[in-house]
């Protein structure tokens, strides 16, 4: 009896230490705002039923709430405007060594362009009207079609423009070699710059970022499920697995609430090794690309946070994250 009485109290003891080593209590974190990454600015919101890899988002457009169109200039000084604190943007390296800022693969679906948008050279694809193939109505009428000739900005020029705004610079390929020819622009900038930004993407083109750049903040898949998984294992006891460091996790708000030591325990130690978090929408299976758009989770939110989110409705969400944390407090990282 009394070596069973030893055992139990042995475990409700290592129980304890592993509750305190993970309660925010013991956080000196200060309460404050969520750091907000808008993905890809203020885009137009569109259909996502039965969404696969090739829909053409443009032709399922949503009755539009704004006047702006995803991965230009001025979207992103617009979403600044409104309160973002970094920005996803996507890239395709182009046949005189630019990288294009645009979303898709191919240019039929958006523009009146047609083939792969790596296939172009950065002068050709200035000349494409990127609000071309935008519908609501099933191609009855074109709103935003003429209106964006000559907006899709290579990577230099949005850099040029906001040198000391965040950006995550998202990789559309698997290539090495477009890592490799990313890292040797990347390394052109000072690295006072290069702290600004972050690198994901497929596994292969973000490994050769990494190699390159050991500096750069980067995720992808493979870094993503090493971190987390090897942090499910082992996070309870404050330990942070290399393949979390220097990086930038999106991570599901559904997923996050099971991580050692949330919100706070986990977000000082992801800080600790220079890594950047931010919550995505509930996964429910398949990818993890949903933004965190809806206004009840914000509201559901812990108490303070100030981690990051990523959302694709920054409009509609700003106003209800001010509504909720006020906006006395610093957001932080």
């Amino acid at each position: 009896m009394r070596k069973r009485t030893i055992f139990f109290t042995g475990i409700l003891f290592a129980t304890a230490c592993i509750w305190l080593n993970n309660s925010s209590l013991l956080s000196s974190r200060p309460g404050g705002i969520p750091t907000v990454l808008a993905h890809r600015g203020l885009a137009q919101d569109f259909d996502r039923t039965d969404l696969g890899p090739d829909t053409c988002t443009a032709s399922r457009m949503l009755p539009s709430r704004h006047a702006y169109l995803e991965n230009t200039i001025a979207s992103m000084e617009a979403a600044f405007a409104l309160g973002a604190d970094a920005l996803e943007l996507d890239i395709h390296p182009t046949t005189d060594g630019k990288f294009a800022v645009f979303h898709d693969w191919t240019l039929d679906c958006r523009t009146e362009g047609k083939g792969e948008t790596r296939s172009h050279s950065m002068a050709e694809l200035k000349r494409l009207d990127i609000g071309y193939g935008y519908t609501a109505d099933g191609g009855k009428t074109f709103p935003f079609r003429g209106k964006g000739i000559g907006m899709m900005p290579s990577l230099d020029e949005v850099l040029a423009h906001f040198p000391t705004r965040r950006f995550n610079i998202n990789v559309k390929s698997n290539d090495p070699g477009e890592g490799e020819a990313l890292a040797a622009w990347l390394g052109t900038l000072a690295p006072a710059q290069r702290d600004y930004l972050s690198v994901y993407g497929g596994d292969r083109p973000v490994a050769a970022v990494k190699k390159a750049l050991p500096d750069m903040h980067t995720l992808s898949h493979a870094s993503l499920t090493q971190c987390i998984i090897r942090y499910a294992a082992l996070g309870w006891s404050g330990y942070v697995p290399d393949a979390c460091n220097k990086g930038t996790l999106l991570i599901p708000v559904n997923i996050a609430e099971w991580m050692w030591g949330w919100p706070n325990r986990f977000l000082d130690r992801m800080r600790s090794v220079d890594t950047r978090v931010y919550l995505l929408g509930p996964y429910s299976g398949g990818d993890f690309s949903q933004g965190l758009d809806d206004p009840q989770i914000i509201r559901q939110l812990p108490d303070g946070y100030s981690g990051g989110i990523s959302t694709d409705a920054l409009d509609l969400v700003m106003p209800v994250i001010r509504d909720r944390f006020g906006t006395g407090a610093p957001p932080r990282s």
